[in-house]
């Protein structure tokens, strides 16, 4: 079946760096668009990048342009999101997501999920 494992979150100062991984298994990785969501507390889960399946194209939310970078490795069936020059508002539980058809922010377009690595940034 499928299995999409996130890792590498973790406990970090404001301004310091995480990198997220999402190892992918049970599908064509290199067929499949990928996405990063965030969920924090009491709140709905919102969109935070995406790539292509190629890498040819990302999108990121606002908020984090600038200082997240999603990529991937097509040989390694993983993706992974660069957050740099992290903020208290960045701390939440992470999620990767694949999706086979065009790619977009809302979460429901996408067919599977991981189980989310939380990440918190303290002030």
């Amino acid at each position: 079946q499928v299995r999409l494992v996130e890792s590498g979150g973790g406990l970090v100062q404001a301004g310091g760096s995480l990198r997220l991984s999402c190892a992918a298994s049970g599908l064509t990785f290199s067929t499949y668009g990928m996405g990063w969501f965030r969920q924090a507390p009491g709140e709905e889960r919102e969109f935070v990048a995406l790539i292509s399946w190629n890498g040819a194209s990302t999108y990121y939310r606002d908020s984090v342009k600038g200082r997240f970078t999603i990529s991937r490795d097509n040989a390694k069936n993983t993706v992974y999101l660069q957050m740099n020059s992290l903020k208290p508002e960045d701390t939440a539980a992470y999620y990767c997501a694949a999706r086979t058809a065009a790619l977009g922010t809302s979460a429901s377009l996408y067919d599977y999920w991981g189980q989310g690595t939380q990440v918190t940034v303290s002030s």
